[in-house]
């Protein structure tokens, strides 16, 4: 079995009103994947995927397409714990609210 990822992905462009997160729910999980799909209030819409490499990078080249009324700009695509890494290495305030458990 292969090892499943966390990926965190925003959209933008016009994806809000379009259909866009259904059609990404639809497809994540004819894809087998987990997560979520939600918009923001900048018109981005974001989602958070569970599962294979191989099911993730289907889905995100399917988002750079979308649904038909859709028009993705841009696409940003980062894993979780890249993300994780990211920000336990900048200095200030963040660093005083990690911890172990």
């Amino acid at each position: 079995m292969s090892a499943e990822l966390i990926v965190h992905l925003r959209v933008g462009g016009r994806v809000q009103g379009v259909g866009y997160r259904a059609w990404t729910v639809a497809e994540a999980r004819r894809l087998g994947l987990r997560g979520f799909v939600r918009n923001r209030s900048n018109g981005d819409v974001e989602a958070v995927l569970i599962g294979t490499a191989e099911a993730i990078e289907t889905l995100s080249g399917l988002c750079r397409q979308g649904p038909p009324a859709a028009r993705v700009d841009r696409l940003e695509q980062k894993r979780i714990d890249e993300i994780m890494a990211q920000a336990l290495a900048e200095p200030g305030e963040r660093e005083e609210a990690c911890f172990d458990f």
